[in-house]
């Protein structure tokens, strides 16, 4: 997301309106999972044409697939819909990275037709990143063998869930580690790339020290990836998301050790109190 008035005097200005944060959000990151689609459906066309004018030509937009198809509809019947929808986005072709297939956590082996059917029809120049939540897909048996054949084939990415730092402690008293525990999956992180884009999200704790501890495998791994030419996406989380733009500032820094990054911009807030 972008628009997070948590965010102001930190990623923002002290006084910036988190409808308009795009611009300072993509002048620091280079991607953005746009969980708006999900909950919201297609978006209207002048808010596309106005995300178009405000991200640079290098910044990528990784929407989800709205819950309607994937939750409601589980996948079937959603030719019309699906069409609709990633026409909508088509003033941003330039800049769509993976799009996320997020699905329901009972979702499983016996529905994998439904999603073989939406990957055959989607096009091929969009990327595609599909999120899957079953335990079965995590046994290392037949159900995930034929789930990441099916991938590959259709050059779709799996999505990674690390939450192993957001589940390291037991939540406590604490009501935002409490719903954070409640709302995320607790699945083992099976690390694979079955395509170009591999999507990580990163699902932290408010003890930096646990997150820190659970990326460091990650900064090989993510450099692997690139020096074989793929292009890894990252997204970073907290349980209440305060603090997830400074903890992935302090990822990259630390990435950017072990290979070639460019220098991220300084975050406007920052930026702003540096001048009083």
């Amino acid at each position: 997301m972008w628009a997070n008035a948590d965010w102001r005097g930190t990623l923002y200005g002290r006084y910036a309106e988190p409808s308009d944060s795009l611009p300072d959000y993509a002048s620091v990151f280079s991607c953005v999972e746009g969980n708006t689609t999900f909950y919201s459906g297609a978006p209207r066309e002048d808010v596309v044409a106005t995300w178009a004018r405000q991200a640079p030509t290098h910044f990528r937009f990784c929407f989800k697939l709205p819950s309607m198809l994937t939750h409601d509809k589980r996948l079937v019947g959603i030719e019309a819909e699906l069409d609709h929808f990633i026409e909508r986005l088509a003033p941003l072709h330039d800049r769509l990275g993976p799009t996320m297939i997020q699905l329901p956590r009972d979702f499983g082996l016996d529905e994998l037709p439904m999603l073989e059917a939406t990957l055959k029809r989607w096009p091929k120049a969009l990327p595609c990143a599909v999120e899957v939540r079953h335990s079965e897909f995590f046994h290392k048996g037949a159900a995930e063998q034929s789930l990441n054949r099916l991938l590959i084939t259709h050059g779709a990415d799996r999505v990674m869930l690390d939450a192993r730092a957001l589940f390291a402690t037991p939540a406590g008293d604490d009501v935002r580690l409490q719903q954070a525990q409640r709302e995320k999956p607790r699945r083992p992180l099976h690390v694979l790339s079955t395509a170009a884009q591999p999507v990580v999200r990163f699902i932290g704790h408010f003890d930096d020290a646990i997150n820190h501890a659970r990326f460091t495998p990650w900064i090989e791994q993510l450099a692997l990836w690139m020096e074989q030419g793929k292009s890894p996406v990252l997204f970073v989380h907290t349980p209440d998301n305060r603090a997830a733009p400074l903890l992935a500032r302090d990822f990259y820094t630390r990435l950017a050790e072990r290979i070639a990054l460019p220098r991220l911009s300084e975050f406007a807030g920052e930026r702003q109190e540096s001048l009083f």
